[in-house]
């Protein structure tokens, strides 16, 4: 199978190179003779964005620039010539990010500078919670049980949502500095400003997201990919799902202990994510039977396109909502 993906990545590159890699006119005289640095995340595109403020000479990129969720994400043949021609490749590394093994082993570049988020992170990753009332994930314990264990635990998965961390936010910045600095050291002046700016700007941020909470304890009606967001907080939480979860439909028990605990806690409001069609949401309040309880979106920014951050949406705004929703 390795053979193979290496033979048609070997003729993409070959037909890419004679069809000028593909690129659009705009996007490729934006980007010829610059440095490319190359994201799968938004988060990570726009932390490398607000880093290279002010420096003509980087160009950066987006891989998952129409929306597509890094759950279901597979490569295009584009998208793998893409990598491959980066200076500067930033990616995730959790287990949806499975496939850039591969993609990275054939690209043949070895100047490439590649930050794995979850690696750089290692001491800082959470792992997937399955709290009082959540829903198991239902498709991926069929999977698990075609196959063979030593023991009877279930394999415990790392939590991939690293950004909604402004501690990681942080520290990710950093790497992303020091990896331009590396390739481009007659800008480096540049780029050490943007970071002592910009991380200023989110420890500023954190400082007030600090100074906002006691106890408090929000319902998701929902997948729950603000781990890293609410532990950073001390915010508890009921959710329907995991962050990671395949699942949409929430069965009768899950409805249920939402609606309980909504009624307990008398919240004013219950969440979801940004691309709910809040239907569990609504069932969640009708059974609970509160009157004018809001439904609010939090924004995980896994949806996020291009052309929205090409229009302003920036991380630091992002999570500032996300801020103004918890209050």
């Amino acid at each position: 199978m390795k053979k193979l993906f290496g033979f048609v990545l070997s003729f993409v590159l070959l037909f890419s190179l004679l069809s000028c890699q593909k690129k659009s006119g705009s996007e490729k005289a934006s980007s010829e003779g610059k440095i490319t640095v190359l994201a799968t995340i938004f988060p990570a595109y726009d932390w490398a964005k607000n880093l290279t403020v002010g420096c003509d000479s980087v160009y950066v990129d987006l891989l998952l620039k129409d929306g597509v969720d890094m759950h279901s994400f597979q490569p295009s043949a584009a998208d793998i010539v893409k990598i491959s021609t980066a200076d500067i490749f930033i990616y995730v590394g959790g287990e949806s990010d499975a496939w850039v093994e591969n993609a990275l082993k054939n690209a043949g570049n070895e100047k490439m500078i590649i930050i794995n988020l979850m690696d750089k992170l290692k001491g800082f990753i959470k792992q997937e919670e399955l709290v009082e009332g959540m829903q198991h994930d239902e498709h991926e314990h069929e999977e698990h049980g075609h196959e063979e264990h030593d023991d009877h635990d279930e394999e415990i998965e790392n939590d991939e949502h690293v950004w909604l961390s402004l501690n990681n936010a942080i520290a990710s910045s950093n790497e992303i500095a020091r990896a331009l600095m590396e390739k481009d050291e007659a800008h480096s002046s540049i780029y050490m400003a943007n970071l002592v700016f910009y991380v200023d700007k989110l420890a500023a941020l954190k400082q007030e997201y600090a100074n906002s909470f006691g106890e408090k304890t929000i319902i998701v009606c929902d997948r729950y990919p603000f781990l890293y967001l609410t532990d950073e907080f001390g915010i508890k939480y009921y959710a329907a799902f995991n962050g990671c979860s395949a699942e949409s439909e929430a069965s009768f028990d899950t409805i249920a202990f939402l609606s309980v605990k909504l009624h307990e806690l008398k919240s004013p409001s219950v969440f979801v994510t940004e691309s709910s069609d809040k239907k569990i949401a609504k069932t969640v309040i009708s059974s609970a039977g509160i009157k004018d309880c809001k439904i609010i979106a939090l924004d995980s920014m896994q949806s996020t396109t291009l052309k929205q951050a090409q229009k302003g949406k920036n991380y630091y705004d992002v999570m500032r909502a996300n801020l103004e929703a918890l209050k």
